[in-house]
This record gives structure tokens, sequence and C-alpha cells, in this order.
């Protein structure tokens, strides 16, 4: 323990810093409001009167049809509501599996996506892809409420997609580890009915990402691949622009939580969670979302009420349910730690041996990409550590794209997804390691545009470059966790036996049904009177449109006014997240000091690494044939630090027509990948040296030569490169041969 004068000083030290942090965050936000204020240039004052009553009767249109577009979101949302909150695909769907009809039932089910009429038909042989949406206040579907959506690039490329869907309330009981195991159910379905495809990709986007994860680490034998975008697994990772996760801390932990169950009679409302969402960015919510759509109504509303039927249809998470989530991801962390509790021991991410993909963003206040990505410095702390686990990590990071808009965006959809999508037969080639994908736009000689993706091998070290502190501050969040353990277990001892006999299902549900999210649709829909009042007025406002100029000078002033109450607002919200990170770091600061948590501390330094026992590793030099072989050649040739896409695609199709190659199945080409991989790692010379005894004969040596040189002057781009290291390596061995063949004329 440190004395009181060494904490004295820490604690000095402490405030300085807090000090440093907040100004310095403080004057960024000025000078980006200051940025934000722009000169309005003043019209001549004839050109005022004179646009004067065209933008009158252009406003007063423009507010009938406003208004008019919030009655059809109102009426919209009460009938979602009547009808059961069915999922906001785009495309039809059949349900292959009800888990609801389970012995341990859960409120999931398995939907078979079908194609729509125009795209290309399903080759049941081809990969499967299974989307899994996030639980997280909203229903399922967002994976798949446009054409051009993660669901959509998959089925035009004629692969069968399933999507994971849920119903608005949890079966009785229901915890997330009966989840995780009605969702094993469902992946060995899609295999049993694909059995001659590649095991399933999962597609996990935001918290269906770690949902994705779980998955894969309990069932590494059904899965092919993971695809995590912006999902959040290292909780207390982050920057400070990063505020979502210091709420659990200036909460008290997961108390509230337990509060918000009991007030729902059991249940936990997931509109408390869209609100935090909501109360993050206060000048979209407030003013930027409706703004956009007063003033484009005439052509804003389809794409408005599409995405306010996913938006407003909140659903609902039993007490075990949203417990576990935080006790162990927003608050413990515990699930990088192998720390979270599942239906068999632990959840291990380690476990996972399927290729992951990891997509994230800069622009994402709500999962930055510390919180995608740190959870794999947890597992392996180095580079070392990653190859020899034997793991393929691919990152992909967005430079401005939002939260949403990772898995939501069209562009984010034609881009990124098809491109992971067109891609992952190259990404289960890789050897084991982290690889960055870059993906940039170019265009062709007739004018068009094509995406360009590259792979370049990347550092696992190189991670820790992106925490602004060094993690050091993730010792705080220790103190947040045992915090929340004394306040959970004060609520429930204290104040839980006095809230539950209030609460019944009437309560519960008018609770749920005056949620200022609920309340301000179905209060200015068709059972408002005031709102079927203004539908007479819209109606020949529709009809009799006179639509200003966009160059009116009034239109033009109401915009500006508009960016400014938005830049406000967005301001007072920076204002808000200043104090709230300052007021977190001395409180916790404080409390660490004092050694609360201590005890529940994350050990941030790197963890022991498992060693190579390379005497071991030297016996499987000689093991294998014509097959280890050829993928042990090509690994020698490669370049890991520039992958071309376009010449790996064109690598892999050719090594497919050879016979040894084409025999054998996805899972099998993918272990002998990693096990060459491990090879070549580890004992690059003596794989080298061994080539001639893998391959067995001479001939056989000299045919994989021959396929390589082949290759590379069929290949469609540039391969001189290759070319150059087939001759230089073939070269080493040409003496090797030459030896023998005078040994053979002497016998």
């Amino acid at each position: 323990m440190l004395d009181l004068q060494e904490k004295t000083a820490q604690w000095g030290r402490l405030n300085e810093k807090v000090s440093r942090l907040f100004q310095a965050n403080l004057g960024k936000a000025i000078d980006e409001r200051l940025q934000q204020i722009k000169p309005f240039p003043i019209p001549p004052a004839s050109e005022w009167w004179q646009s004067g009553l065209a933008y009158w009767q252009d406003t007063l249109q423009r507010q009938a049809l406003f208004w008019d577009v919030l009655r059809e979101r109102g009426d919209q949302f009460l009938q979602h509501e009547a009808a059961g909150k069915p999922p906001v695909l785009k495309f039809a769907y059949e349900i292959v599996v009800d888990a609801r009809q389970f012995a341990r039932p859960v409120n999931y089910a398995l939907a078979k996506i079908t194609p729509p009429a125009g795209f290309p038909a399903i080759d049941s042989n081809q990969r499967p892809y299974l989307i899994i949406d996030p639980r997280a206040g909203h229903g399922p579907g967002i994976g798949g409420f446009k054409q051009d959506s993660e669901i959509g690039v998959a089925l035009q490329a004629g692969h069968p997609v399933y999507a994971f869907i849920f119903f608005p309330h949890p079966e009785a009981g229901q915890t997330l580890a009966d989840v995780t195991t009605a969702q094993q159910a469902f992946l060995r379905f899609v295999n049993d009915e694909h059995p001659q495809a590649p095991k399933p990709v999962l597609i996990g986007n935001c918290q269906g990402g770690w949902a994705a994860l779980l998955l894969a680490s309990v069932s590494s034998e059904l899965v092919g691949a993971v695809v995590s975008n912006g999902a959040p697994v290292s909780y207390w990772a982050g920057n400070d622009n990063n505020p979502m996760r210091y709420s659990g801390g200036l909460l008290g932990g997961s108390w509230s939580a337990l509060l918000a169950s009991d007030l729902g009679n059991g249940l936990f409302d997931g509109a408390h969670l869209v609100s935090n969402f909501e109360n993050l960015d206060l000048g979209n919510t407030l003013v930027g979302k409706m703004y956009h759509l007063y003033e484009n109504v005439d052509t804003e509303a389809p794409r408005f009420l599409d995405f306010e039927r996913w938006w407003g249809a909140n659903y609902l998470m039993n007490e075990e349910e949203i417990r576990w989530i935080v006790d162990n991801l927003f608050i413990g962390n515990n699930l990088v730690e192998g720390k979270a509790k599942g239906k068999k021991g632990f959840y291990d991410l380690s476990a996972i041996h399927a290729p992951i993909v990891i997509f994230a963003s800069l622009g994402d206040n709500i999962t930055p990409p510390q919180q995608a990505f740190n959870w794999i410095l947890d597992l392996y702390p180095s580079t070392d550590a990653l190859k020899a686990a034997g793991q393929v990590v691919v990152g992909l990071v967005h430079e401005s794209i939002g939260h949403l808009g990772i898995f939501v965006s069209a562009g984010v959809a034609k881009k990124e997804h098809r491109q992971i999508v067109e891609l992952m037969s190259v990404i289960e080639s890789l050897s084991p390691g982290l690889y960055q994908l870059h993906i940039q736009e170019e265009q062709e000689a007739d004018g068009s545009k094509q995406w360009r993706a590259e792979l370049h091998e990347r550092q696992v070290e190189e991670l820790r470059q992106a925490q602004r502190f060094g993690r050091q501050e993730e010792a705080l969040f220790a103190a947040v966790e045992r915090v929340s353990e004394i306040n959970s277990q004060a609520y429930q001892h204290y104040i839980r036996p006095y809230v539950q006999p209030l609460s019944n299902d009437i309560q519960a549900g008018l609770s749920r049904a005056f949620h200022p999210l609920r309340w301000q649709r179905w209060g200015w829909s068709s059972l408002n009177p005031l709102a079927n009042l203004n539908r007479y007025w819209a109606e020949p406002a529709r009809a009799h449109r006179l639509a200003t100029d966009e160059h009116n000078p009034w239109r033009q002033l109401e915009r500006n006014l508009s960016a400014q109450m938005a830049a406000s607002l967005d301001f007072v919200g920076q204002l808000r997240d200043i104090s709230a990170e300052s007021t977190f770091m001395l409180s916790y600061g404080a409390l660490t000091l004092a050694g609360v948590g201590e005890e529940h501390r994350q050990d941030l330094i790197a963890k022991p690494q498992a060693l190579i026992d390379r005497a071991q590793l030297a016996e499987q030099l000689e093991q294998g044939g014509y097959a280890e072989g050829l993928i042990r050649l090509g690994l020698l040739l490669q370049d890991p630090n520039n992958i071309s896409i376009s010449r790996r695609q064109f690598a892999l199709e050719w090594l497919q027509q050879q016979t040894e190659i084409a025999q054998l199945s996805p899972t099998q080409l993918w272990d002998i990948v990693q096990q060459q991989s491990l090879l070549v790692w580890q004992l690059r010379e003596e794989a080298q040296q061994s080539l001639p005894k893998l391959f067995g004969s001479a001939a056989a040596l000299n045919r994989g030569f021959k396929v390589y040189a082949q290759l590379a002057e069929n290949s469609p781009v540039d391969a001189s490169e290759l070319s150059a290291r087939v001759e230089q390596l073939h070269a080493q061995f040409k003496p090797v041969r030459k030896s023998r063949s005078k040994v053979a004329q002497a016998v």
C-alpha cells in the first residue's frame, strides 16, 4: 500500500491531468463551434420583398406536409404494433426453425431469405450467409431493410442467406446462454441444408457482432468465418470522444437496469437503450433529423418512414438478459477476460478458429474502433501469439461513417460489404496474422467506377497506438465494476423489496406506452383529431404544390438558422460529455487510488504467450504430399506485405484446377494453409529445404514450380514479380536435380 503522502501526490497529478484534458477538449469544442458559424450573405431589400410571398406559400405547404408525414409515422407505428412488430426486412422470407418451440424456448427464429425478381438464382452449394442483427432496443431486419444491404449483396452473388430474427417479447426465463444454444441449432440446420457448401459466414451487426463471436466460440466446427460490424467487444476501450463508455460508471453500475426491469414487471424496455443513442447526438435528434424531413418533404418521406418503422419499434428483454449484458459487457468487460459465463462454462473467444473480419469506423462514437479491435490485444498480445494460434483477423476501418451507417448505409453495402462477400475465399486462404483491408475507388477507361481492394499484413502491436493513454485509464473501469457490484447488492437488499410489489402488468404496460419514444408517435397519429384536421390541409397542398426556389433568401436564412441551432445543441452535448468525462475520471480515479476494484483489475500487461515447440513443429516438415507442397511453395513465393486481391483470386482459381487441390474440401484446404503457414513462419529455411521430400520426387517438385510459372504467365494482372521469384527459388533446387541425375547415370 502506498503511504498517504504518495497517494496525495498521485491525486494531485490526476487533478492536473484531468484539468489539462478538460481544457484541451473545451478549446477543441469551441474551435469547432466557431468554424460552424458561417456568415450569411444579406441580399438587397428588394429581393427579400420579391421572394417573400413565394416563400410564405412554400413554407405553409411544407408545414402541412411535414406534420402529415409525422401522422403517417404514427399510423405506421400503430399498424406495426398491431401486426406484432414483424422484421423490417425488404425481402420475403420463410421461417424454417422456430426456437419458441424448443424444449428450452427463446424468442428467436431462423428465417430463410427469398431473392426478389431480377436477382440471380440461389446456388445451394455456395457458402451460406447468416445475418445477426442487434437486439439493443430495436427489432430485427436492419441488415436487409434495403435492396443495397448486407443481405442484398449476398443474394446478388447467388449465396443462400438466412437471418436470425427475434420477436418483441422474450420467452419466460430465457437467458443469453439459451439464445446462444438456440442459435447453435440454427447453425446445424444450415450446415445440414448445404452439405456440399463451405461452412456458413456469420455477419453480426453492433450487439449482434459479439453475439456472433459468442456463437463462433462454442460452435467452431460449424462456422466458416465471422464478420463483426461496429461491434463493441472491449467495452473499457476508447478515447475521450467516446462518452458512452462512461455512462455505466456515472449511473453507479447495473442497479439502474435492475430498477428499470422491476418497473417493467420483470421486463426491460429496449426504448431506454434507444433513448441513450438519441441523447448522444442532440443536434441531430432535436433539430437535424426533423429539419431534413421538413426541408425535403417532397422527396424524403419514403426514406424517413422506412427508417422510422425500425427505429420506433422497441423490443423487450428479460431481466436476466439485460443484467448479463450489463454486468459482463458494458461494465465488467468479462468477455475478453474469459469470465463471461455461458451454458457450459465460460465463453472463450480464443476458441474461434475461423477467420474474423472486423469492420469499424473512425466516425462511430458509439462503438469506436478501439472497442472493436482491442480484444485482439487481450487475447493475442503480439503478432507471434496471433500467428501461433493460427488465427486470421482482417480489419477494415471507414474514415467517417457513423454507427448506424456501418450496417444501414446503401453506399457502405455497395462498397465494403460487397467486397467482404466477394473476397471471402481470399480471406480464407490467408496465412495466420493481422491484415488491413483497404478499398479505394478507381475509374475505368470507359468512365465507370470500380472498387479495388488490397490487403496489407500488419503487426498486432500497432493496435496499442490507437489508445490515446495507452490503456492506462482502463484501471478506472475496474473500480466501476466493483462499485456496480456494491450498488446492485444494496439495491436488491434494500430497495427492490419495496419496488417489486408496486409493479404489475397494467402499470408496466402504461409506462411503456407513455415512454417518450412511443408517445411522440402514437400521440400524433390518426388517433389525434388535430392530426386528422391537418390531413385535410395537406392533401390540397400536395396536389397544388408551390415549391420555392432553392436560392430564395428566406429559404437560405431558414437553412442557416437550422444549422446554427443544431450546431449549438451539438456544442451543449460536447460540454455535457466533457464534463461527464472529467467527473468520471476524478471520481473513479480517487476510488482507484483508495484501492477500490484492485482485486478485479484486469492485468493490462501482456499475457504470457504460449511457447511453440519448434522440435515438434519440425517433425511436420516432411508430412504431407503434393497438395501440402503446392501450398507451402505458394507461401514461400508470396509477398505478405502487399497482397494483390485480383492476383490472389486468380491464383486460387488457378490452383483449384489442380486435381490434388480440387478434391480438398474448404475445411481441409484451410487446415493445410494454417499448418504450412506456421511452418514457413517459424522454420522458413527448413521448410524451403525440405520441399523436395515433401513433394516426394524431383519431377513433382518441378511440376509444382511449373504450376506457379504458368500462373504468372496467364495472370490477367502484372505478375512479373511472381515470375522472378519462381525462377529465383527454382534455381536453388536445380543443382540438387543435376547431382541426382549424375548418380543415376553412374548406376
